[in-house]
Parts: structure tokens; C-alpha cells; sequence
């Protein structure tokens, strides 16, 4: 039973006014390293298997911030890298309400392709697809991070609660947020959504647990594309 842990990039300086997108050398503001320390010292005591990352800067310095002081190097998938969002990347989002796709993205983002981009059932299909084969990659008994994006994360936990993508602006990945998903032969198992600060203690299954245990499980107004601001 392979547990993956999903960690949003802390905040940058366009985390929530601009949709950064794959815009290049966004780096993690002060508040965003302080995020990514924070975020490491919560895991000090949780052995990882492997450490991913999106290969955008602002997950790599957070999944960096993770492996410092552990024999790990950080691994690159870009299969975990942001949404390529085409003509919206680098827009604020104040002007971006304003578009008429805007509400598509809200009530129906499995038909949203964004113009001279990517559509978010591609995003879901990429992301889900590495979930999978790093799983049979490291094993049912790995524990392993990934560092990736508000919307990559959303997806890959949409498709873990069995909601169609449509339902996935109803879930929330905060700046440096833990996401922690328990993948079994019979399905997963979400055992935190958007935790900011909850013991990691008990993420390791213990030897002779089958892990049937349900975990954690976590619970109006527009989702802001790109995962959110959060807290600054």
C-alpha cells in the first residue's frame, strides 16, 4: 500500500494576484522558504522513499528545503509541473474573472482548454499517470513526496475520491499544504487534505497493519485557478 504525499510549493511573490503558469525564475518569497522550512521540519521524523518534484523553481527549492540533511536527492517528473495555462500565464487574476472562460473553469473545467495552452483533463491524465508508475516504481510499501501545484493536486485527488474532474474546484491545495493519499489493491484512501500542520507520525504503516483504515479525512465561492493564495 503505497502512500504518497502531495506538497503544494510555498508562496511566491505572484502566488494569488498573477497566474504564474510556467512563467520562468519564480522563485519562493521569504514567506515561501519560511513555508518550505516549516514544511521540512514537520517530516524530520517520516522516513521518505523518494523525493519528486515538479521541475518548476518554486518546487524544486521546496522539495530541496525537504531533502536537506536526508541522503536524498530531489527527483524531477514534469509530469507534475503546473498547467500550461497558454495565453493566461502571467495575467493577474483580477482580469482573468473577467474572461469569459472563467466561469467555464469554475463549473466545468473537464471541457476547459485553456487558449494556446493545455486542458486540465490533460493535466489530470499526465499527473495521474506518474502517480501510478512511480507507485509500481517504488513499491506497496513506499512513502514518497511530491511537490507540485494548487491545480495538479487537486486533480490527482479528485481522481482518488472517485469525483469527476467537474467536482474538483470543491477541493483546496494551500501554499505548502500536505496531501496524503493511501493507495490499496482494492482503492485509495485520502488520509489528509490541505494539512498545515498535523503530526506525520502516523503517514508510515506500521508492520502487520493493512491499512484498511479509513485515516483522516479532511473537508461558496469561485476556486482561484492555480490553486489558491493561501495564507501570507
Amino acid at each position: 500500500m503505497t502512500t504518497l504525499l502531495l506538497a503544494r510549493h510555498g508562496l511566491t511573490h505572484l502566488t494569488g494576484p498573477v497566474l504564474a503558469g510556467w512563467t520562468p525564475d519564480v522563485h519562493l518569497s521569504d514567506a515561501g522558504r519560511a513555508q518550505a522550512e516549516a514544511l521540512a521540519a514537520r517530516l524530520t521524523t517520516l522516513e521518505l522513499d523518494a523525493i519528486v518534484s515538479s521541475p518548476l523553481e518554486r518546487c524544486q527549492e521546496t522539495a530541496q528545503a525537504v531533502a536537506e540533511g536526508r541522503e536524498a536527492e530531489v527527483l524531477t517528473d514534469e509530469r507534475f509541473g503546473e498547467c500550461r495555462y497558454g495565453d493566461w500565464t502571467g495575467r493577474p487574476i483580477a482580469e482573468l474573472v473577467k474572461d469569459p472562460l472563467w466561469p467555464v473553469v469554475q463549473a466545468h473545467p473537464s471541457a476547459v482548454t485553456f487558449p494556446g495552452g493545455e486542458s486540465l483533463a490533460a493535466v489530470q491524465h499526465r499527473a495521474v499517470t506518474a502517480v501510478r508508475e512511480w507507485n509500481e516504481r517504488l513499491g506497496p510499501k513506499a512513502v514518497y513526496l511530491v511537490c507540485s501545484h494548487g491545480d495538479v493536486i487537486k486533480a490527482i485527488v479528485a481522481d482518488a475520491m472517485g469525483l469527476h474532474l467537474d467536482q474538483f474546484q470543491r477541493i483546496t491545495a494551500d501554499p505548502a499544504s500536505l496531501t496524503a493519499i493511501r493507495y490499496t489493491p482494492l482503492r485509495p484512501f485520502v488520509l489528509r487534505l490541505n494539512d498545515l500542520g498535523g503530526d506525520v507520525a502516523g503517514l508510515r504503516l506500521r508492520e502487520g497493519s493493512d491499512g484498511e483504515e479509513g485515516g483522516e479525512n479532511p473537508t461558496g465561492s469561485d476556486a482561484a485557478v492555480g490553486g489558491g493564495s493561501g495564507t501570507t
